[in-house]
């Protein structure tokens, strides 16, 4: 387990779940929207794929690479020195779908912005951890190019979230529809490469990665997870502020390349598809525990005004206990006793909803406004963290 230890890193991240067992073509064929006898386990990219396939065999991704370092806004035009062909399907996808509704999208931010410090804190401690009990998506970091180097693939991990989360995000200033691009065609070289990979066949129990299925469980894992925990802590919600949450990940999700018909189209279709698809395969993996450790080392570092007992506890409070033991995060009983039960007088008190402050309200807000924060600098200088298509695998 040393050999898998690398560089400390804290991310975004993705994926939530507890235990049990299922077969996921028959949940998917379940719980999918579309047309029955489709699958989007069985559905990968058919514009980004054959695309990258080329331009990895020509060699051209370091020169695309290169070109798109500019290419941020979503109103930029594109980079001179594109190959002809990337630079037409770059053309084509790199706008916002037809049913994508302004208004929506603009309250969405809003929400993000008035929600925040929530939304960071579910997404790293929460979704982040989660990711490393999924064994599909431990399994595939770990072993692609960006696994070798998790503080650089966790920054970008983040610029995607980040650059969701914005108020413009959507609008012509921001960067979203570029970044969910961007990672769309690095999903797609992935898929080419990692099967390349003798170690990730080793363990992997599908021969193509990134599916349709795969992208949608990563959903479930961020905005159906985060949807749930809002309402577990009482936090006012508002119906307008829901459908607006979930119209913003609906129009992501079919940025990176998912059929619009295997979207859900409500939060009771989500949550229902969630139940089946996502928390059936939840367990813990060689390179998901390695994972874990490496975000929780670094988010450990950070001055965040607690202990690494108090993050280990906060993780088994946001996930379960089943996935703290599953990851061998080791047990702080006077920690656990703080988390369970200043936690939520904090979140009442911070809403406004209770008139007793807690006696660690000072401690808690330190936390997550140092959290918080350590998200909206992006871990670093504030910078977005370039968005590069891998060559390679991880070498062992």
């Amino acid at each position: 387990m040393e050999n898998l230890s690398r560089r400390k890193a804290l991310s975004l991240g993705v994926a939530l779940g507890l235990v049990g067992a299922a077969n996921p073509l028959q949940a998917w064929a379940a719980t999918s929207p579309a047309a029955p006898g489709t699958n989007p386990e069985w559905i990968w990219d058919d514009a980004a794929d054959p695309l990258m396939v080329s331009m990895l065999e020509q060699g051209e991704v370091p020169g695309i690479n290169a070109a798109w370092a500019s290419w941020v806004n979503n109103d930029d035009p594109l980079p001179a020195g594109l190959p002809p062909e990337f630079a037409a399907y770059l053309g084509r996808v790199n706008r916002l779908p037809s049913w994508a509704d302004p208004a929506k999208l603009a309250r969405a931010a809003d929400f993000n912005r008035r929600r925040d410090t929530y939304l960071f804190m579910l997404y790293g401690l929460g979704s982040g951890i989660m990711s490393t009990v999924i064994p599909r998506e431990a399994k595939s970091v770990y072993w692609s190019a960006g696994g070798a180097d998790m503080q650089d693939r966790a920054a970008k991990t983040f610029t995607f979230g980040y650059d969701l989360a914005e108020l413009n995000a959507f609008e012509p200033s921001g960067q979203f529809v570029v970044t969910a691009n961007k990672t769309r065609v690095v999903h797609a070289a992935v898929r080419h490469l990692l099967p390349q990979s003798p170690h990730w066949r080793a363990v992997a129990d599908e021969t193509v990665p990134i599916s349709a299925a795969d992208v949608l469980v990563t959903f479930h894992s961020l905005g159906t997870y985060v949807y749930r925990k809002l309402r577990d802590w009482r936090i006012p919600f508002p119906a307008a502020d829901q459908e607006a949450f979930l119209h913003s990940w609906q129009v992501a999700v079919h940025l990176l390349g998912v059929p619009v018909e295997h979207i859900p189209r409500t939060w009771a279709e989500a949550e229902r598809q969630s139940a089946q698809v996502l928390t059936p395969i939840l367990t813990p993996s060689t390179e998901g525990i390695a994972l874990a450790e490496e975000l929780l080392g670094l988010t450990a570092q950070v001055d965040l005004g607690v202990t690494r007992g108090f993050l280990n506890e906060f993780v088994r409070y946001v996930l379960s206990d089943q996935v703290g033991d599953w990851l061998g995060l080791r047990r702080d009983y006077a920690a656990a006793a703080l988390v369970r039960t200043a936690w939520p007088a904090f979140v009442l008190f911070r809403e406004g909803l209770s008139p007793i402050m807690p006696n660690s309200f000072f401690m808690l807000d330190q936390f997550v406004r140092a959290l918080a924060m350590l998200f909206l600098n992006k871990g670093t200088s504030g910078k977005t963290t370039p968005i590069t298509i891998p060559t390679g695998n991880r070498a062992a």
